[in-house]
């Protein structure tokens, strides 16, 4: 995106001039010299069957910067963990692979449980939870990066823009967020542009302002799923399991750091990866889902913030972000219509409806069971209540990649 406007709340790093991608690489390669960087890959033994994860392992072979690699595998069995382990043995550098369905792992969740906490169900924010207690519990690195395993457009040139800004000693940021657009013959990102900001913006009508809402208002693309931080976040965060992921972290950013800490930086042209299916009529699961989940993360910290709740605010919250989307759409439209692009109004229309009833299934559960959350505890907090667990999971992901 090639201006240069400024949110009032956090900083925005823009793809300016022309990007050369080596004078990054060689900064980089002198900043984590005294700064050593992890970068964790959640994934999916099935990603390991799709092109994309091989374009992403291609691009890594010639990043070196990065200290290590850790990716957390869901849904493998023994096998399936042993491929994936040759694999991603064509990366040069170091790389532990986290077996989330191995009996090792497995144990370290038991003992958790056990002592009366709860890692949350399986999904990517375990994955990543899990991940961040192996770095610290490895101790060798002092910042975090994380992406998905699905970039059909991967470029190593995104890892090190959304690296940069937080390695880099002389910008004073703790966490860092990738945005970016999503356009094919049409625009995607349906729940971010359709839903998020409408939502945010209707709130902020009823709510009369507030930090937050303004504070998530300020991201291109608050649901981007590259991110990267100081290892500390990773050590106070509490992180949704579900789809509330990138929503939740946020907020745990905003709560335990300055937004003059926080950026968001432009790291390609365009990004593409999988698809998700509306799914309007199943709640359980797709684009419906990932919109009840995402607007219950929000509607939480709003409580936790001293906002009240009730019957009548959120009907007049259905009305007001129906109206705001409906406008939206118009926008988006007119934007479409300027560039070329396929614009199917039906469908926008039907996918507002959709996010309608999303957010009234999300202000069901919140006002049946306002202290009901599925927040994984910090790891700060797992280990005070289990001394010695960080040392239990470092051992089982040392012996499982032995």
């Amino acid at each position: 995106m090639s201006d240069f406007y400024q949110t009032d709340i956090i900083t925005t790093l823009h793809r300016l001039g022309t990007p050369r991608l080596e004078r990054l690489e060689y900064e980089l390669e002198g900043f984590t010299k005294q700064r050593p960087m992890t970068l964790v890959l959640p994934a999916l033994y099935t990603e390991f069957q799709a092109d994309a994860i091989k374009g992403i392992i291609e691009e890594l072979k010639k990043v070196r910067y990065v200290k290590e690699i850790v990716l957390s595998l869901g849904r493998a069995s023994d096998d399936e963990f042993d491929r994936a382990r040759e694999f991603m043995s064509a990366i040069p550098y170091d790389v532990k692979i986290l077996h989330n369905e191995g009996k090792r792992i497995k144990e370290v969740y038991a003992t958790i449980d056990r002592n009366g906490l709860w890692a949350g169900e399986d999904g990517k924010g375990r994955s990543a939870w899990l991940a961040y207690g192996y770095v610290m519990a490895a101790a060798r690195t002092d910042v975090i990066a994380l992406h998905d395993c699905d970039i059909v457009s991967y470029s190593r040139e995104m890892l090190a823009r959304l690296c940069y800004p937080v390695v880099n000693p002389n910008i004073d940021v703790v966490f860092c967020k990738g945005f970016y657009s999503r356009v094919t013959d049409r625009m995607h990102g349906r729940v971010t542009r359709l839903l998020i900001t409408p939502l945010i913006r209707a709130l902020q009508k009823l709510v009369g302002g507030h930090d937050f809402l303004a504070f998530l208002d300020s991201f291109r693309y608050p649901l981007a799923g590259e991110f990267c931080m100081i290892t500390d976040l990773a050590w106070v965060n509490r992180i949704p399991w579900d789809w509330g992921l990138e929503v939740g972290v946020l907020s745990e950013v905003f709560r335990n750091y300055s937004p003059r800490r926080v950026c968001q930086v432009d790291i390609s042209d365009n990004y593409e990866h999988k698809h998700q299916s509306l799914s309007a009529d199943d709640a359980s699961k797709g684009l419906m889902r990932m919109s009840v989940d995402i607007s219950k993360t929000i509607f939480r910290v709003l409580a936790a913030e001293g906002v009240v709740f009730s019957e009548n605010f959120f009907k007049s919250l259905e009305v007001g972000y129906l109206r705001l989307a409906e406008d939206t759409m118009v926008k988006y439209e007119a934007d479409a219509t300027l560039n070329g692009l396929v614009y199917d109004r039906h469908e926008e229309a039907k996918a507002v409806e959709a996010f309608v009833k999303a957010i009234y299934k999300a202000s069901q559960v919140l006002l049946e069971n306002p202290l009901n959350t599925p927040l994984i505890p910090s790891w700060k907090r797992v280990s005070s209540a289990i001394p010695g667990v960080l040392d239990m999971l470092r051992a089982a992901v040392d012996e499982d990649n032995r």
